[in-house]
C-alpha cells in the first residue's frame, strides 16, 4: 500500500483540476446536460456519464497507442459527430422535452464524447502528455473532477435554471449547430486534401 505523501496529494488535486478544465467548458455535452437536466438530476448525469466513458476509452487508447492514431480515422470521427449534433439540435429545437431514457441519453453522451474533436485532441495532446508526464494519483484525480462536474451541474441546472429553459434550450441548440458545422468543416477539408 503507497504511503499518501504530500506530492501524490498535489499529484491528485492537479488531476481534479484538470478534469474540471475537461468538462466545464461550453460545449455539446454541457448543452445537452443543460436541457437533459430540465427533465431530472439524473438524465442530466446520464449524458455525462456516457461522456465521462468515452473519457475513459480514450484514455485507455492513448496509454496503450499514444500517437499511433491515424488523422484519417479521427477526421472520420468528425464527421460522424457533426451527422449526430445536426440531428441532436434538431431534436432539442423540435421538442419541448426529450423522450430519451436515462440509458438512451448515456448513449447520447458516449456517442458525443467519443465524436467530439476536442475531447479527441485534448486526449491526444494533453492527455498523452499528462500520463507521460505525472503520477497515477493524477490520473485517478482526473476521473474525480470529471465526477464532481458531471454529478454538480446537473444538480445546479435542475434545481436553479427551470425558470430560464426556453433560453437553454435555445442556447443549447446554437451551441450544438456550431458545434455541428464546426466538425462538417473539419472533416470535409482533410478529406478534400
Amino acid at each position: 500500500m503507497h504511503k499518501v505523501t504530500p506530492l501524490l496529494l498535489l499529484a491528485y488535486l492537479l488531476g481534479i483540476v484538470v478534469g474540471l478544465s475537461l468538462t466545464a467548458p461550453p460545449g455539446p455535452v454541457n448543452s445537452i446536460i443543460s436541457s437533459e437536466s430540465m427533465k431530472s438530476k439524473m438524465h442530466g448525469m446520464s449524458v455525462g456519464a456516457g461522456a465521462m466513458t468515452a473519457d475513459a476509452i480514450f484514455f485507455l487508447i492513448v496509454y496503450m497507442f499514444g500517437a499511433f492514431i491515424p488523422a484519417f480515422i479521427i477526421h472520420v470521427l468528425y464527421l460522424t459527430g457533426a451527422a449526430l449534433l445536426f440531428y441532436i439540435s434538431y431534436s432539442v429545437l423540435r421538442s419541448r422535452a426529450s423522450t430519451r431514457t436515462r440509458r438512451g441519453n448515456f448513449m447520447v453522451g458516449l456517442s458525443i464524447g467519443i465524436t467530439n474533436p476536442f475531447q479527441i485532441l485534448w486526449w491526444i495532446t494533453v492527455g498523452l502528455f499528462f500520463i507521460r508526464s505525472f503520477h497515477v494519483a493524477s490520473i485517478a484525480g482526473l476521473f474525480t473532477g470529471i465526477i464532481i462536474w458531471i454529478v454538480s451541474f446537473p444538480f445546479v441546472m435542475n434545481r436553479y435554471a427551470r425558470r430560464f429553459e426556453p433560453y437553454i434550450r435555445a442556447f443549447s441548440f446554437i451551441v450544438l449547430v456550431s458545434f455541428a458545422v464546426y466538425l462538417l468543416v473539419s472533416g470535409m477539408v482533410y478529406l478534400i486534401h
